[in-house]
């Protein structure tokens, strides 16, 4: 009996010390939850004003933060009845908005820097009809689909609320962040500033962006056994321990039940993925 009352005098002590901490620790969690859920949405936010998602809410994203990880947790332990699954899941469902976002950021520049040669010529026509730069902004609005139409028309807007033009080209060039663009721009600012032929420079521009699109194409076809090479190469470590594994699931208990062998095993896996990164580094050419 003694011995009965001691366990429930330290069950109770225990889970009333829990339950304090969490009274007086909960007003601070809920502070910072409060704290952090306001900075994501106004990153989420911005994120979509750059992509000119101007219909939707953040808050409908913010609730994928809350929905995706316990369903893809949930998930991952009915597949593979592990709880180690269940972390792994609900670390994905909790990357997976954001990363939604940068694939769409990162489509919809690659789009726009497939624009730019377009843009250059419908610019120099219309400086050759006897059009402003600014009035030739606004015919490449009016003539290219999105995403170059939202992004000179803001540019345009921009200007007419007041910001200087050379303003308005250098926060176009930092929302994009294009080699191609940052290119266009320094030259229309450098030929504004030193009164230089626009429409000379744009046919310029052309040529040597083209030139750098066939040397970059050829660069691609040149490496491209090597970047195949590479990718066989990382993926057959994988593919054999799978297949060893579902012919043989006790093969490797020989290297997990020593400490060498599981050393030996961490030390693979620490290698294969640096061989996987200096493969890639080494297959992939900037110019």
């Amino acid at each position: 009996m003694v011995l009965w009352a001691m366990f429930l005098a330290i069950v109770l002590f225990v889970s009333g010390s829990i339950i304090l901490l969490t009274m007086v620790s909960a007003p601070t969690a809920e502070d910072k939850f409060k704290t952090w859920h306001s900075r994501e949405e106004k990153v989420v936010e911005k994120q979509l004003d750059n992509l000119f998602y101007y219909d939707k809410n953040p808050k409908q994203i913010m609730r994928l933060y809350f929905i995706l990880p316990p369903l893809f947790g949930a998930v991952g332990y009915i597949f593979t009845q592990s709880f180690i699954f269940v972390f792994v899941g609900a670390f994905l469902g909790l990357l997976i908005p954001n990363l939604i976002l940068k694939i769409r950021n990162s489509r919809r520049r690659r789009k726009f820097n497939q624009q730019i040669l377009d843009a250059i010529m419908i610019l120099s026509s219309a400086l050759k009809g006897g059009l402003s730069l600014l009035q030739s902004l606004e015919v490449l609005v009016e003539e290219m689909p999105a995403p170059m139409s939202q992004e000179i028309g803001l540019l345009v807007r921009e200007n007419k609320m007041g910001v200087n033009l050379e303003e308005c080209f250098r926060r176009l060039d930092k929302r994009m962040n294009l080699e191609e663009l940052s290119l266009v721009i320094n030259s229309i600012l450098v030929a504004r500033e030193t009164g230089g032929d626009l429409t000379k420079v744009f046919s310029r521009l052309t040529m040597t962006i083209r030139d750098n699109r066939k040397l970059k194409d050829s660069i691609k076809t040149l490496t491209i056994q090597g970047r195949l090479q590479g990718l066989i190469m990382s993926l057959l470590p994988i593919v054999f321990v799978w297949w060893v594994v579902a012919h043989n699931p006790h093969h490797f208990d020989v290297m997990l039940q020593s400490e060498i062998g599981r050393t030996l095993l961490i030390t693979a896996a620490v290698l294969q993925v640096v061989g996987m990164f200096l493969i890639r580094k080494f297959s992939s050419i900037k110019i």
